[in-house]
């Protein structure tokens, strides 16, 4: 099955591996770490090998007015090639009512590329959120 709607943006490879998470909350304050490893397994033979890990370690404060603020990091390692992708985010959040049940979020941070491999993003980006939640 291809899962890539061009060659340059998928491996032509299947995966696999761990994932897991630890999470604590503390009144107004959690502390994560989601993290997953894929493990390369058959595949297009001409095309190169996978193995990385990603861990996006964060901490979240949350105000009694529903104002998040976050920092966190999406970090990959690739050790098929001993490289890392390191970016650093601050984030800032809001939720807000929308009409009948309709919950809001708004938000907006910088990310800062601590470490990238030679041809990833480098200095400083940034990032708009706008999410629509219907609880039921």
């Amino acid at each position: 099955m291809n899962t890539a709607s061009n060659d340059a943006l998928g491996s032509k490879k299947w995966g696999a591996g761990p994932t897991g998470v630890a999470l604590k909350q503390e009144g107004p304050w959690t502390v994560g770490i989601p993290a997953n490893h894929v493990e390369a397994f058959t595949g297009d033979k001409n095309r190169p090998g996978i193995s990385a890990t990603f861990m996006q370690p964060f901490l979240a404060y949350i105000t009694q007015s529903k104002t998040t603020f976050t920092v966190n990091s999406e970090t990959t390692y690739d050790w098929k090639n001993d490289d890392w992708s390191i970016p650093i985010n601050l984030m800032a959040s809001q939720l807000l009512r929308g009409a009948g049940s309709q919950i809001i979020q708004i938000g907006g941070g910088l990310r800062y590329w601590a470490d990238a491999s030679d041809f990833g993003p480098e200095g400083l980006g940034a990032r708009l959120q706008l999410t629509f939640l219907f609880p039921k």
